[in-house]
């Protein structure tokens, strides 16, 4: 992987890691499924009036939009609002690692070089470790691993509708997804709760929504979207793996979640894995990437 596009991968996993002490915050001011639909619908607007068409078929516009903004994020904003620490859904999310790698085996004939499986094998080795002393409720847990799950799905639905235009294609995954999303939050959450959450509105609120609007996703969907074309699912995947220690640490800096030794033990696993996994790895080179600056 070349250099610059490793600092990209790494700049990512930075942003998306404090992108959950941001979420914390938002959730306190909104419920989740609101927060969610606010989130995409400001990623959308007035971005969807200055870019042109998708240029990928609309089934993927659809489909990760469905999959991306409405499945992963309702399942991951509502199980931190049950009570998942922000530190350790920033851990817990990365078995999407695991999720992409298998997607993209059974539905794009895929295949992971033994090195990759290795190293993916160390991280999730560090992940069950830190897990494991996990306190949160249950069912909010889980919730965490739905969100996971979706989210490797729509790896591979992005890998397969590769879009020559990442930033152009979260803007129209975000419109398509706001629609559904506030339908589910006036079903769910009910008009009146989300009312009362809008007119209590303050600065923290506003913040947070920029942040995951404007930076983690169309910034951060945009280059990760870029990373998947170049180099494949497999060896884009496991660089998620990193958001952790950028969660974890922002988390106690900031939220002052405790740090336990044994979350070191398993930050170093899963770092270890990551690099095991970049070794020898190649981008794929074709015209139409070279077209968009490859």
């Amino acid at each position: 992987m070349r250099a610059r596009d490793l600092a990209l991968a790494v700049a990512v996993a930075a942003v998306w890691g404090f992108n959950f002490v941001v979420i914390h915050v938002g959730l306190d001011a909104f419920p989740p499924l609101l927060f969610s639909a606010l989130r995409f619908a400001l990623a959308a607007f007035p971005a969807l009036l200055l870019v042109g068409r998708p240029q990928v078929p609309w089934r993927w516009v659809i489909a990760v939009a469905l999959i991306l903004a409405v499945t992963k994020f309702s399942l991951l904003f509502i199980g931190m609002a049950a009570g998942m620490p922000a530190g350790l859904s920033s851990l817990v999310l990365q078995s999407q690692a695991v999720f992409t790698m298998l997607f993209a085996v059974l539905l794009l004939r895929e295949r992971p070089r033994p090195v990759q499986v290795a190293g993916l094998a160390v991280a999730v080795a560090g992940v069950v470790l830190v897990a494991a002393r996990t306190t949160a409720p249950l069912p909010a847990f889980l919730l965490v691993v739905g969100a996971a799950a979706a989210w490797g799905l729509s790896n591979v639905a992005t890998r397969k509708a590769s879009p020559p235009d990442t930033l152009r294609f979260m803007v129209w995954v975000s419109a398509v997804a706001t629609g559904p999303l506030v339908l589910l939050t006036l079903i769910v959450d009910g008009p009146a709760a989300d009312l009362a959450a809008l007119r209590a509105i303050d600065t923290p609120a506003v913040l947070s929504l920029l942040y995951i609007a404007l930076i983690s996703t169309l910034a951060g969907f945009a280059a990760w979207g870029f990373l998947l074309r170049r180099y494949g699912a497999a060896t884009v995947a496991p660089f998620s793996m990193l958001v952790p220690f950028f969660g974890i640490a922002s988390a106690a800096l900031f939220l002052g979640e405790p740090v336990h030794p044994i979350e070191v033990a398993g930050g170093v696993l899963v770092v270890g894995g990551v690099l095991l996994g970049l070794v020898r790895a190649r981008p794929v080179v074709t015209k139409e990437l070279a077209r968009v600056g490859a």
